[in-house]
């Protein structure tokens, strides 16, 4: 198993790993390192490749913004369970180009836009185990984001498999059986709805947790090449908070709180073009550290070309990530 990773941090404010990142130098072809944990140790092993260079495929595209009716009223709240998902909230549509990052993964870091790539291969091929899931995969993200980010412990709370169709939140009773992307622009936390996910899986540790740096980070992976309804991600430094409203979710017994999106034609978004199952986008949803970005807007988006290939097929794993400072 090998780690490649792209896009060594920059020094915003105070970092709290011990380590500076790996510099990056370019000839024709692209040289990657990855950066040490703050240990010094990576148990991961990690590799340095060459990339070729490679054709830019930017999409015009649409993306769904939350509506906001301009009353005050808040979004209307998301119940998870019992097979199903209710998203009644107006969207309404909005054009923007989606840059394609491929070729230059390296330039951007959680620190800095809140979002990275990575190479790296996984044991699970095909996701279709849960008990595997849960083991061996959680353990591999549990170390990867480890040496990505020099954290003194990661818990996984929950993953989402998708496979289903781009419209499947208008299927039957039981469509969260047929999980496909969420087409909304969303972070899955806010700044409150982080600490209500640190309390509910820290419930003893919590106020101590609290005094020291804590994120939330998706660890997304391909589980085959995407073409359909590729992930988006925004430049944190794109997106002012006063842009995000506060949004209530109920899963299984569990109130917490996401962000919507208003529309900001000043936001700038990006994604991978032809991701393959080696390629890891990490996605940040929160970071205490007010100094560095604190959250990456996401969402799935139609890429004209593409409209007509199967359904995308992808895992996104859920984690606290918690450090000693």
């Amino acid at each position: 198993m090998s780690m490649q990773l792209n896009g060594a941090d920059d020094s915003l404010g105070k970092q709290r790993a011990a380590h500076k990142h790996g510099a990056t130098s370019r000839a024709e072809v692209r040289l990657l390192y990855a950066p040490l944990p703050a240990n010094g140790l990576a148990t991961t092993k990690f590799t340095m490749h060459d990339t070729v260079p490679v054709e830019k495929h930017d999409v015009t595209t649409m993306l769904n913004y939350w509506d906001d009716p301009g009353d005050g009223s808040k979004p209307t709240p998301i119940f998870i369970g019992k097979g199903r998902i209710t998203n009644e909230r107006p969207h309404r549509a909005h054009q923007f180009i989606i840059t394609d990052i491929s070729g230059d993964e390296d330039k951007y870091s959680l620190n800095r836009h809140g979002f990275q790539y990575c190479r790296h291969e996984s044991h699970e091929k095909d996701f279709t185990d849960e008990h595997k899931i849960r083991t061996v995969y959680y353990r591999e993200c549990e170390q990867l984001l480890k040496d990505v980010t020099g954290a003194s412990s990661i818990r996984v709370f929950n993953h989402k498999v998708r496979r289903g169709p781009t419209q499947w939140h208008h299927l039957s009773l039981d469509n969260l059986t047929n999980r496909g992307p969420v087409t909304r622009t969303h972070v899955d936390q806010s700044y409150h709805g982080a600490e209500l996910r640190l309390r509910w899986e820290f419930p003893h540790e919590a106020d101590e947790l609290v005094k020291r740096r804590y994120q939330i980070i998706n660890v997304w992976r391909p589980i085959q090449t995407i073409w359909k309804d590729p992930i988006a991600v925004a430049d944190a430094s794109s997106v002012p908070d006063a842009d995000l409203v506060g949004a209530e979710m109920t899963e299984d017994g569990y109130v917490g709180q996401s962000w919507v999106v208003r529309h900001n034609p000043n936001h700038r978004w990006y994604f991978k073009h032809g991701m393959t199952p080696q390629d890891v986008l990490f996605i940040k949803c929160f970071d205490s550290d007010e100094l560095v970005a604190r959250k990456s807007p996401h969402t799935a988006f139609q890429d004209p070309v593409y409209r007509d290939r199967e359904s995308r097929q992808s895992i996104e794993v859920r984690c606290l990530v918690c450090y000693r400072d």
